[in-house]
């Protein structure tokens, strides 16, 4: 069984930090691409950043450009997701999937169930 769990997720001021964590297990971590996506209320979901299996590579939504940085330890099954400078339009369910392996991802294979981050003015 594929488990996607993120964790990191709260309530944070503007111009704060939060990093996201995804523990993997059920499938070949290594294998797969992985991703971020998030998505706010009556909003559709929206990409936020990939890395690929290597790590070598990573995209990113130009709204998140220097101040996200997706990292991956594929020796824990994990992606990380960190997030500086944080506004509150960044508030979101943010969701981890395993992905396919081009960059950017072409598809989603696995979702994750969400971790609520809310930004406060």
């Amino acid at each position: 069984q594929v488990q996607l769990v993120e964790s990191g997720g709260g309530l944070v001021q503007a111009g704060g930090s939060l990093r996201l964590s995804c523990a993997v297990s059920g499938l070949t971590f290594s294998s797969y691409g992985m991703g971020w996506f998030r998505q706010a209320p009556g909003k559709e979901r929206e990409f936020v950043a990939a890395i690929t299996w290597s790590g070598d590579m990573t995209k990113y939504v130009d709204s998140v450009k220097g101040r996200f940085t997706i990292s991956r330890d594929n020796a824990k099954n994990s992606v990380y997701l960190q997030m500086n400078r944080l506004q509150p339009e960044d508030t979101a369910v943010y969701y981890c999937a395993a992905t396919s392996t081009t960059m950017p991802p072409a598809n989603v294979y696995y979702w994750g169930q969400g971790t609520q981050v809310t930004v406060s003015s």
